[in-house]
């Protein structure tokens, strides 16, 4: 390092900001918390150890092994989607860009990243064993996963930083992220008829096999590792300052608990900096009225996203896995059902939101609020009902379903997922004015437990005949359909109605 760095008052700064040394209390503090946690954890942790020691479930194999996957591909994600190399806002707009050499800037980052990725990797590790069993010399097998899952999470960490270095590099992170969701739809695949058995002969391979490939995956995660260490000088510093910025409002979004932020930070980091075709409206669309024109604006934001809408589409085979790793049981896999198509249906809800943030412009559009409602609500009820449609069909075709037209209830409960979807769009902040209720498990504000009910609840409501059919698994789903058509179509009428008048949009 040169002379001129090491004198730089920023350089002081940062020797200034480093942990003093450990003294007596600190050492007797932190090995009183290890033994408490060791006591208080030691037996719970060691009859889970014991309860690994069991022989696989076939046919939970496939759908364990694509959660597992799934999840590894969410992980990656995310670290995709925070940086992951990000600093303080305070420290990111001056520290970055000054002559500092970069590791020492970023070095205690690095670290905070490997740790996670540690942790990560190791739970993801266990819950593999957990599914796959361990009938013998559980000792290596355990040694063997918890290696495998640390060094699957060092790698996908290392592999994000090296896409936020270089733009090839964040390709080939695209390509992993979507090699883990084609391994999770391949192990359902397997999982769900004969071909179980492939899936079997990997969970009655010796240990030995295991801990060779625990090995290799040590050394490339190693490799990975210093590949990901050389780049952090080579990290462009516009891609430190942005990450660092959408972090730092990710974190006030949840010190504050105002979540509704994320769905503003999420849009701005994709749409800012894009530059978009200009496209000439279809007539169709200028004959309908001002209102479709309003409306018009949520087909073209998910027409330029085709990616995140195929993925979608794609997950629509969740429940049928959930179902499948449950042993049948469709009470989980209901709950997924109504959360996906639920999300499905708010994807497309941005106008609504931020009219909701700006009445004033909504008002001064001139345009009637209830006819702009109506429109708003064409597209989240036909995405709301192809997800749910496919994602029924998918449950029949694994057997968790009786024979029957059960792919209808999408269309039929679309109405009331729409009229949920609108409702959350257009929720206010989160009050925290609210009381506090205790409990015996502590204290539970009401601000944020209302502001996650808002919008759920009625979708809650609008579904119940389908919710009732999943529960009761009726040889004719024909009466079910009727009340649920009606029952959606009459909450999705009363919600425009109500939330319409008054031109409001």
């Amino acid at each position: 390092m040169p002379a001129t760095a090491r004198t730089h008052p920023a350089f002081a700064y940062l020797r200034a900001r480093r942990r003093r040394p450990a003294s007596w209390s600190d050492r007797y503090t932190s090995v009183f918390v290890l033994l408490v946690a060791a006591a208080v954890l030691g037996h719970p942790v060691a009859e889970a150890l014991a309860g690994l020691a069991h022989r696989a479930d076939p046919a939970r194999l496939g759908p364990g092994l694509a959660l597992v996957a799934a999840a590894y591909a969410g992980f990656l994600a995310l670290a995709r989607a925070l940086g992951p190399v990000v600093l303080p806002a305070a420290d990111a707009s001056w520290l970055v860009t000054s002559p500092l050499p970069r590791r020492a800037v970023l070095g205690r980052t690095a670290l905070l990243l490997l740790a996670a990725a540690v942790l990560a990797g190791a739970a993801l590790g266990l819950t593999a064993l957990w599914m796959f069993g361990a009938p013998g010399q559980l000792g290596v097998r355990l040694a063997a996963a918890l290696v495998l899952g640390a060094a699957a999470g060092v790698g996908g960490m290392a592999t994000a930083v090296l896409g936020q270095q270089s733009p090839a590099a964040d390709v080939r992170l695209q390509l992993l992220i979507g090699g883990a969701l084609s391994v999770a739809v391949l192990a359902a695949v397997l999982g769900a008829g004969p071909t179980r058995r492939v899936l079997a002969a990997v969970a009655e391979a010796p240990a030995s096999l295991g801990a060779a490939v625990a090995g290799v995956a040590s050394v490339v995660a190693a490799f990975l590792v210093r590949q990901a260490w050389a780049a952090l000088d080579r990290i462009p510093a516009r891609r430190i300052l942005a990450s660092s910025t959408r972090t730092a409002r990710v974190t006030s979004a949840a010190t504050t608990l105002d979540p509704g932020m994320l769905t503003w930070v999420a849009e701005d980091a994709h749409w800012r900096g894009r530059a978009l075709r200009s496209r000439p409206w279809p007539r169709l669309v200028s004959r309908l009225g001002p209102a479709s024109a309003l409306a018009w604006q949520e087909w073209l934001r998910v027409g330029r996203r085709p990616g995140r809408l195929a993925a979608l589409m794609g997950a629509a085979a969740l429940p049928a896995v959930c179902a499948s790793a449950t042993g049948g049981g469709l009470g989980p896999a209901a709950g997924l059902l109504l959360c996906g198509a639920l999300t499905a249906a708010a994807m497309c809800t941005a106008g609504v939101r931020r009219d909701g943030g700006d009445p004033a412009l909504a008002r001064m559009l001139a345009v009637d609020g209830r006819a702009v409602m109506a429109a708003r609500a064409v597209l989240p009820a036909l995405l709301a009902a192809a997800w749910s449609a496919l994602a029924l069909a998918v449950l029949q075709a694994v057997g968790a379903l009786p024979p029957g037209a059960w792919w209808a209830f999408g269309p039929a409960v679309a109405p009331a997922l729409a009229a949920g979807a609108l409702r959350m769009a257009r929720r206010r902040p989160v009050d925290h004015s609210m009381p506090v209720i205790d409990t015996p498990g502590g204290a539970v504000p009401t601000g944020p437990l209302f502001w996650a009910l808002t919008g759920v609840d009625l979708a809650l409501v609008g579904s119940l005949p389908t919710l009732a059919a999943l529960a009761s698994r009726p040889a004719s789903v024909a009466p079910y359909l009727a009340v649920q058509a009606v029952a959606g179509a009459a909450v999705l009428a009363a919600y425009i109605l109500r939330t319409g008048s008054g031109n409001r949009p």
